[in-house]
């Protein structure tokens, strides 16, 4: 339309339309400079907004999950490679302390009723109970080998802790004392435990499957196939609208499973190399964090339907993250490779 109108004022016939193009062209530009600034703030106001990064300094190798203290602001990371736990002061984004003389640590929980940090090693199946104040180790339960991922069930008490070459560990959360065990066929990565009912849901990737178990009859009770996708890992569970979230490396995807039926209800690209997942109820999301660097995000339209929101860029080996409700954050944890420095970026979670 500018260029046609430009075409018109050359026309010596038109001598007015100098006067029309010195009052509309600068409108025009105007215009022009409303919807870049419109653009930008839609941008700005996407669903993650990067708000802080964090150093941890002489944090080497890759990172691992995290869990987060509530009333305290702390965040605990399992810095696998650095063979430590690294403490970290949200409110005032710094790094506070440091847990030495662990094996592989992948899993990570904090209990705050009893204010204990339970720590996970894969290399020499030791589920460390650490007092949450002092950082020193109370007790140590020794299960097979490769311990990994731990839950609490707050209802109960206990934490659950995956272990080896198929099993989760029960422990006393008050007293630290092992409880018993749940016999699986394969190691076990993420699970979710239902909140309102006795079920535990388990990714088992060696054999591509997902195994569902009663934790009152400490039993698996039925499996589900993973529909030809392989590397299962991460997990989250809407347990309202009885949806489980898979996330899958090969290839690069999330499937949505009912858990009432057992069948899968949508199937998702997203980040590659994924190894947290979460689904955020008040806002219908789901966000999943993958090590290709980037996080994708999903909108649930109802339990049956997702669309991708968008793909936010992060720093490769970046596949560990805690989403945290309470607080409106999302906290990512990028491991130190070439320029990148080890660091937990924090992403506000926007409506």
């Amino acid at each position: 339309m500018l260029t046609g109108f430009l075409i018109i004022c050359e026309n010596p016939i038109a001598e007015k339309c100098k006067l029309v193009s010195a009052i509309f062209c600068p409108f025009l530009i105007f215009l022009m400079g409303m919807a870049m600034t419109r653009n930008l703030e839609a941008e700005e106001a996407g669903p993650l907004r990067l708000i802080q990064t964090i150093p941890l300094r002489n944090v080497e190798g890759r990172i691992d999950h995290m869990a987060v203290d509530l009333k305290g602001e702390r965040l605990f990371i399992a810095a696998l490679g650095n063979n430590t736990v690294e403490i970290v002061d949200l409110r005032g984004g710094k790094h506070m302390e440091t847990i030495t003389g662990l094996h592989e640590p992948q899993g990570v929980g904090f209990i705050a009723e009893f204010n204990r940090i339970f720590v996970a090693n894969g290399k020499s199946g030791a589920c460390g109970v650490f007092d949450g104040s002092s950082f020193k180790l109370i007790k140590s339960v020794t299960f097979s080998d490769d311990a990994d991922n731990v839950r609490y069930d707050a209802k109960a008490r206990r934490v659950y802790v995956g272990y080896g070459s198929g099993g989760l560990g029960i422990i006393d959360a008050a007293t630290g004392d092992q409880l018993g065990e749940i016999k699986l066929e394969g190691h076990p990565e993420s699970f979710q435990l239902e909140k309102f009912g006795p079920r535990i849901f388990v990714n088992i990737p060696t054999s591509q499957k997902i195994i569902v178990v009663d934790r009152e009859k400490r039993a698996a009770t039925t499996t589900w196939p993973t529909s030809g996708a392989t590397a299962n890992f991460p997990i989250a569970l809407d347990e309202i609208h009885h949806r489980l979230f898979v996330g899958f490396r090969k290839p690069a995807k999330i499937i949505v499973f009912d858990t009432e039926a057992g069948k899968v209800v949508a199937n998702l690209d997203s980040a590659g190399d994924a190894d947290d997942i979460f689904y955020d109820s008040s806002r219908r999301r789901v966000y999943i964090s993958g090590g290709e660097g980037f996080l994708s995000i999903f909108r649930q339209d109802d339990p049956d339907h997702y669309k991708p929101m968008t793909k936010v860029p992060t720093a490769t080996g970046a596949r560990t993250s805690l989403f945290v409700p309470e607080l409106n954050r999302l906290y990512l944890a990028v491991p130190h490779r070439g320029t990148q420095r080890a660091e937990v970026r924090v992403y506000e979670v926007r409506p």
